[in-house]
């Protein structure tokens, strides 16, 4: 069985380094996968810019939301490479920003060859929105954006919303695949794919690589001395939907009601940051590590920490928790979303009342008193997140896939 990833990048975002894993994972438990990303030619690069062009064009030249949303006017016919066409099965993951068009989704389909779209986020099931927020237009049809200028009946969200369903009427073989059961009811409720078979499957964790390192030498090697080390990375921290601020207050509030010093404490902070100025308001000592693509480093930094922190929004899984629980650092997020798969409310973590800060703040002081050891946090990811485990699961589906073909 040959599969081909098909996702926009190899290493850059969620979706790429969760699509690069399964790849890998695959490929460690019999099954040939191969990995198709966006180049870097000039085409590939028109292609990017033609579709924010036309966004930033249609949405009255305002750059607000610019990112947010994604119409695939714009992308190449991977039906023609070699890669595909030697290949049983087509797995789609994260293919915005000028991998795919619409156009290209459809030849897709029409191939004929069974089809594995895994969602990382809500566009597959919205007509252009990444995260549709409070937003539930994606259960009828799309129209009256929130993040248009001028939304309305006929908006772009509504043109792209016809021509998405247009599309995926000519999809016949294939499976939707969430990584969350948070994802998946949404996905279930999605006037565009409701109808199409959906699995849950989480994202793979190679725990050969994120390992438990002794605490006092992790905080040696990452150069931290504090009572209390609390970390929190995104890709980019500052980006709105990652949620800082409650995080922000929530250490305001853990510090000021008297029983947890300030200075106790170090924030530990990996991922870029666009505008510093955020970090002005941390009422704590802090250190930035920047952009970290060393997995190495990356347990440093878990295996430093007393208590890993997700203030997100929305996730669609959480990744970080994930890799903290292996390192041995007790995760803290919000309910109601992906996170709520990952942990078992004061089990192996705490889930906060969603976007309360005086919850999280609560979560973080349980955390960094609860008697979870690293051993048992670790065991709590083993079973579920492991590569034969995740490797077996997408295996079954494209074998079930293949026979129905």
């Amino acid at each position: 069985m040959r599969v081909l990833i098909v996702n926009t990048s190899e290493q850059t975002g969620g979706a790429a380094v969760a699509a690069s894993r399964l790849r890998d994972a695959l490929n460690n438990n019999g099954v040939r996968a191969s990995m198709l990303v966006r180049g870097n030619s000039v085409a590939d690069r028109w292609h990017f810019l033609w579709e924010r062009v036309v966004i930033w064009g249609t949405n009255l030249f305002s750059r607000k939301h610019l990112f947010k949303v994604s119409i695939a006017n714009a992308g190449t016919d991977i039906t023609k490479t070699k890669a595909y066409q030697e290949a049983d099965i087509i797995h789609l993951h994260w293919v915005n920003q000028g991998l795919l068009s619409l156009k290209d989704i459809e030849r897709i389909f029409l191939s004929g060859k069974p089809v594995v779209w895994t969602l990382h986020d809500m566009w597959p099931l919205t007509a252009i929105c990444h995260h549709a927020y409070e937003c539930e237009g994606y259960r009828n049809a799309c129209g009256q954006c929130q993040f248009l200028r001028r939304p309305g009946r006929n908006d772009l969200s509504a043109k792209v919303f016809r021509k998405k369903r247009q599309v995926l009427q000519k999809a016949h073989n294939v499976t939707f695949v969430t990584v969350s059961e948070w994802l998946a009811g949404r996905a279930r409720n999605s006037a565009l794919i409701g109808s199409f078979p959906i699995k849950v499957i989480p994202n793979v964790l190679p725990l050969q690589q994120f390992t438990i390192i002794n605490r006092i030498d992790a905080r040696t090697s990452v150069d931290v001395e504090a009572k209390y080390v609390i970390a929190f990375g995104a890709a980019r921290i500052d980006d709105p939907i990652k949620g800082f601020e409650y995080l922000v207050e929530a250490l305001r509030l853990l510090t000021a009601d008297g029983r947890h010093r300030a200075a106790d404490f170090c924030l530990l902070l990996f991922g870029e940051v666009r505008d510093a100025s955020v970090l002005n308001s941390i009422p704590v000592p802090y250190s930035h590590l920047g952009y970290i693509d060393d997995v190495y480093r990356l347990s440093l930094v878990y295996s430093a920490s007393d208590v890993t922190v997700s203030s997100s929004l929305y996730e669609t899984f959480g990744q970080t928790l994930i890799e903290a629980m292996a390192c041995g650092s007790v995760p803290v997020s919000f309910d109601g979303a992906g996170q709520a798969d990952i942990i078992s409310h004061q089990q192996n973590g705490y889930l906060a009342e969603r976007l309360s800060a005086s919850s999280l703040a609560e979560g973080i002081a349980w955390g960094l008193h609860c008697s979870l050891s690293a051993q048992d946090l670790r065991r709590s990811v083993v079973r579920r997140y492991s590569e034969n485990a995740i490797a077996r699961q997408y295996s079954d589906l494209y074998q079930k896939m293949c026979n129905e073909y």
